[in-house]
């Protein structure tokens, strides 16, 4: 267990907390939650770093750190389309968790044929990951109601909604030649 590798283990443990204290039923309990959102979002960014500087990349971490972003980001979702209950929050959050879900597949496949390459991250995910943890922090953050910064918040979920379809849409693309090959041989 190396620094990299902790901050990563760190991000899962918050998520249990970021959820009690979205429950809270105190004025300050969103606040709190976008906070405690906030930090794991910058420990993502820091232990992606820190590997890469003290070049402490394992493969544990090189595994748990999708799987710490994507159930952090799953459950962040959950947790404000159940709040929200509405289109603006509920057809990106369904974009958002789709796509991963088919990113996750299409990467472990391209992995057993070898081609894992293909479908590497790309800066259009930074770029998609960084509206995404805005947006999330934002939303988090406020009640149900809808004011500049709720709106704001749907903007950017909406802005990482397009982004994530367009991404997906890059990767179905990379991986199309291995996709096709098996439908020529039948």
């Amino acid at each position: 267990m190396n620094i990299p590798n902790l901050l990563t283990v760190l991000r899962v443990l918050l998520i249990p907390i970021f959820i009690l204290l979205f429950y809270m039923p105190y004025h300050w309990s969103y606040m709190a939650a976008s906070t405690v959102f906030a930090i794991a979002a910058a420990t993502d960014w820091l232990d992606g770093y820190l590997a890469r500087r003290l070049q402490q990349s394992t493969p544990f971490g090189a595994f748990l750190d999708p799987v710490a972003d994507k159930l952090m980001v799953a459950v962040a979702l959950v947790l404000l389309v159940q709040v929200h209950a509405n289109f603006w929050l509920t057809l990106p959050a369904a974009v958002i968790i789709g796509r991963e879900i088919v990113v996750s597949a299409l990467r472990e496949w391209m992995a057993e044929l070898g081609a894992r390459a293909h479908v590497a991250v790309s800066s259009l995910g930074k770029w998609k990951t960084a509206a995404q943890m805005l947006a999330l922090v934002i939303l988090l953050g406020n009640p149900p109601v809808v004011n500049f910064w709720v709106v704001l918040g749907y903007g950017l979920l909406l802005v990482a909604a397009a982004l994530t379809l367009w991404s997906m849409v890059h990767y179905l693309v990379a991986a199309w030649p291995h996709l096709r090959e098996g439908s020529e041989k039948k």
